[in-house]
């Protein structure tokens, strides 16, 4: 497996990804490259040191299936327990991955690399929503929202835990549904008056039928089985007007991580997330009536379109004390924010015991008023 890095024509330094201006900046000279000159220019490639490679390459006495079944097998049975090695194309030290980790950075040079098999093949995006929010931008905004909480333990946002945020490309599912649906129900329409002493009720029934196509588009599913799913569905929805193509590039100074979670895990889920759907929208075409029972309602998926896409997110975790892991995630495009913070009860009997004193002295004081 290819190991890149993207280099800096002028110094050789290394090219990063820039939310701000959306070009490629050196982190040495500054020098910025826009997509059209990175996908011109040749990146630093290293090689695969897995201890398994050389294995899997004289592996030639079974079928071309049967390689690929054993190297699979071989694969989850050793890397669970050492993992995966690579060789850093700048300074050629080991970079250690799990096996969804498509980008990283080198323990020793810091500097970003791809994992290029991670993200090739079966395993490449369709689409990616690059960073809009850099680092310094993602920080002001995590104090910010820590400090508006009255009760979060200060080492919660520590210096040394603020640079633990990290700005990881999330894989998700995007799905695009066509549907076909009929409704039939039965509507009433009641009016009630009074002449003298006698009230009126009229109720009238009328027979309602819809029909129609319903199009569902961003179904968004995490497919990363590792991933907190309630901090990478938190921070939905992405504009998804600002799609673009997937590059390599992109993931530069981020860590990125690939999908283990395929579409055939998801279809039912989505299938019924968009009937659902379909249904509400038939049944909230049928106004005008005081009271309306759906008798049937029938929604037939007709086309699905699905994406694999790389969603941006700051996030940031941390281990309390009761030893629960407490995330913190920030949507890289539009800077929602989603997170279960940590409370430090501490600071939370101390505030109910000023209160209790300021309740009390100010009884004393309506009492001799009084």
């Amino acid at each position: 497996m290819a190991v890149i890095s993207y280099k800096c024509p002028n110094c050789d330094g290394e090219l990063v990804f820039n939310p701000g201006t959306q070009k490629y900046r050196c982190e040495y000279c500054a020098s910025a490259f826009s997509q059209e000159e990175l996908q011109q220019m040749e990146p630093a490639v290293g090689g695969e040191t897995d201890p398994l490679a050389e294995s899997r390459r004289q592996n030639n006495s079974s079928t071309q299936e049967g390689e690929r079944n054993q190297e699979e097998t071989g694969r989850s049975s050793r890397e669970g327990e050492v993992g995966n090695s690579y060789s850093c194309p700048s300074c050629g030290a080991q970079i250690v991955t799990d096996d969804t980790t498509a980008a990283s950075f080198c323990y020793y040079c810091h500097n970003p690399v791809v994992l290029s098999g991670r993200v090739s093949g079966e395993f490449l995006p369709h689409k990616i929503i690059p960073f809009s929010i850099d680092k310094n931008q993602a920080t002001e905004r995590f104090l910010k929202y820590v400090h508006s909480k009255k009760f979060v333990p200060r080492a919660f946002f520590h210096r040394r835990q603020i640079e633990k945020i990290s700005g990881v490309y999330f894989p998700y599912w995007m799905v695009d549904v066509d549907l076909a649906g009929s409704l039939q129900a039965e509507a009433k329409n009641v009016r009630v008056w009074r002449r003298g002493d006698t009230e009126y009720t009229e109720t009238k029934v009328y027979r309602v039928e819809r029909e129609g196509n319903i199009h569902v588009e961003d179904l968004a599913r995490n497919a990363l089985k590792k991933a907190n799913h309630e901090l990478s569905s938190g921070i939905l929805p992405y504009d998804m007007s600002k799609v673009q193509d997937f590059h390599m590039g992109y993931l530069s100074g981020f860590l990125a991580e690939r999908r283990d979670i395929e579409r055939e895990e998801l279809e039912r889920e989505v299938q019924a997330e968009a009937a659902e759907y379909g249904e509400k929208i038939l049944k909230k075409s049928v106004q005008g009536y005081s009271h309306v029972s759906v008798r049937n309602c029938s929604i037939r998926c007709q086309r699905e379109n699905w994406d694999y896409m790389m969603l941006p997110v700051w996030t940031v975790t941390y281990k309390g004390k009761d030893g629960k892991m407490y995330y913190y995630s920030m949507n890289g495009q539009t800077g929602s924010v989603y997170g279960e913070l940590p409370i430090d009860y501490k600071k939370v009997w101390m505030f109910g015991g000023i209160v209790s004193v300021l309740v009390f002295i100010l009884g004393l004081i309506g009492g001799f008023l009084l």
